[in-house]
């Protein structure tokens, strides 16, 4: 089940038919009261949520900071649906927690795209494995991380972009690399965001931090 947050009653209900023209379950809610209510009344937790930012009373931001902080919803995924299309929304958005921003207008082919794109990086965490990288270790399913045996605690983007260069061992991985597959969009260039969390895993890390290996020039690289 897809949950589509949208104020706009035309664009809801076109983005509820395409998707479930498409294979998926599908609900369109009008605004957060809407959305917590079928979380609360909900047999399961949905697979995404779209979230619009103009919505009335709490804000697409609001939402997503609530979702993000209970552990209940934390790991649901989210994209962004809207028309600010301005990069610090962009960024604000992203580096909230939400896994992909897409703007208005866009093409419905490219939007079930993008969903299936997020729902495959999801989907590929889920799964029950650890990855080892000397003293480190990241239990996928678990969605939990251990230096020396002791638990790191981690936001969701630092523990996908841990994910993804302990996934890429030993090669180097550029920051618009990063993007795409972390974020799911690539800013346009704009790399800001990954310096910034590479140096807070870094510090959460401690010691261990020194294993991640900036590349100058190019990117990021963990282990050899």
């Amino acid at each position: 089940m897809i949950y589509c947050v949208e104020d706009d009653r035309n664009i809801r209900e076109l983005l509820v038919y395409t998707l479930e023209t498409t294979g998926f379950e599908a609900k369109g809610l009008a605004d957060g009261n809407e959305l917590w209510s079928a979380l609360k009344n909900a047999d399961a937790i949905p697979e995404m949520i779209l979230l619009d930012i103009m919505l009335p009373g709490e804000d697409g931001y609001a939402i997503l900071e609530k979702l993000k902080n209970f552990s209940a919803t934390r790991n649901i995924p989210v994209i962004m649906v809207t028309a600010k299309e301005a990069e610090y929304d962009k960024v604000r958005g992203l580096e909230s927690g939400a896994d992909d921003y897409i703007t208005k207008p866009f093409g419905m082919m490219e939007f079930v795209a993008r969903v299936k794109a997020v729902l495959r990086r999801s989907s590929r965490q889920s799964e029950d494995r650890e990855l080892r990288c000397g003293n480190l270790s990241v239990f996928v399913g678990r969605h939990e991380v251990f230096y020396e045996d002791k638990p790191v605690e981690l936001t969701r983007k630092e523990f996908e972009l841990l994910l993804y260069l302990m996934e890429n061992k030993g090669l180097v991985m550029t920051r618009n690399q990063i993007l795409c597959h972390v974020w799911g969009y690539d800013f346009d260039g704009e790399t800001r965001t990954v310096d910034v969390h590479v140096r807070s895993l870094r510090q959460k890390l401690g010691d261990g931090g020194n294993m991640i290996e900036t590349v100058r020039g190019v990117g990021y690289r963990i282990g050899r």
